[in-house]
């Protein structure tokens, strides 16, 4: 198997709303945007799928050193030979890399965020880095879409929280704000135990409201320049809302189920974006 072929592999296989909006870019772009998010894709099972945190912080310290290595010319892992021919046309950095895996180490090292800012400063690395990288390759012109970039992020991964809160407690995980547990008198043991209440389905309304004015919020930054280049973007946009959407027609039942689209669906959403322009 070649890099390219593994790591169109990891993409396909994951069955991320990501490889949807892939399927329209030019083909070099398409090989870029699947090795990074193959890369993604990488970092992030050594958090969800091995269960010894010090043998997946070992694992996390191996991905920093081939980072290093491949920078310098050595890729030895077939998503970094997939990923290396491509930095240099789309700007991709060591730093951009470095930062995703620095985002999967808190993973590691945390399972509560105090406060909403504590929350934004990780979706910041494991979200946020990977829509500045994105823009990049999609074909960014405008300094002014990285800011866009970094809030669409931000909103995917609310949107991902919402979704995975089931999930997350079964891992002893919980991405909600301690201080917006405490203001709608969820407990913690709630969460985890997965009981649903009104007082935890109030609480799902308003990290709803939050995600919904971060995709305004990014919507309005993007510059109309960009906005014929960053189609997948939007319609990454258009599927994750469309699942935020649905969450809250079931009334936030995301405890002990994982609310998702078909991929028919998905593709719809994405071709709609590509050919008309909606969302």
């Amino acid at each position: 198997m070649t890099p390219q072929e593994y790591v169109q592999d990891k993409a396909a296989a994951s069955g991320s709303s990501f490889y949807y909006a892939f399927l329209f870019l030019p083909r070099p772009r398409r090989a870029a945007i699947t090795a990074f998010y193959a890369f993604c894709r990488e970092v992030d099972d050594v958090v969800d799928e091995v269960t010894e945190p010090g043998v997946a912080r070992t694992k996390l310290a191996w991905w920093q050193a081939e980072v290093a290595k491949s920078y310098a010319g050595q890729p030895s892992h077939p998503v970094m030979k997939a990923l290396m021919p491509c930095t240099g046309p789309f700007g991709i950095e060591a730093r951009q890399l470095l930062a995703v895996i620095e985002g999967c180490h808190m993973d590691l090292e945390q399972t509560r965020y105090l406060d909403f800012p504590a929350l934004e400063r990780y979706c910041h690395l494991v979200a946020g880095i990977v829509g500045e990288v994105s823009a990049r390759i999609f074909g960014q012109a405008d300094q002014r879409t990285t800011d866009y970039a970094h809030k669409l992020g931000l909103a995917f991964q609310l949107t991902n929280i919402i979704r995975d809160v089931g999930e997350d407690a079964l891992r002893g995980r919980i991405y909600i704000p301690i201080s917006e547990l405490q203001q709608f008198d969820v407990k913690a043991h709630e969460v985890l135990n997965r009981k649903y209440s009104d007082r935890f389905a109030a609480l799902m309304r308003f990290q709803a409201a939050r995600a919904h004015a971060l995709y305004d919020e990014a919507l309005a930054l993007l510059p109309e320049a960009d906005r014929r280049s960053q189609k997948p973007g939007l319609m990454m946009a258009s599927i994750y809302r469309t699942l935020l959407r649905e969450i809250e027609r079931d009334g936030f039942q995301v405890l002990h189920q994982r609310v998702s689209l078909t991929p028919l669906r998905k593709l719809w959403l994405a071709w709609k974006m590509q050919a008309l322009g909606k969302m």
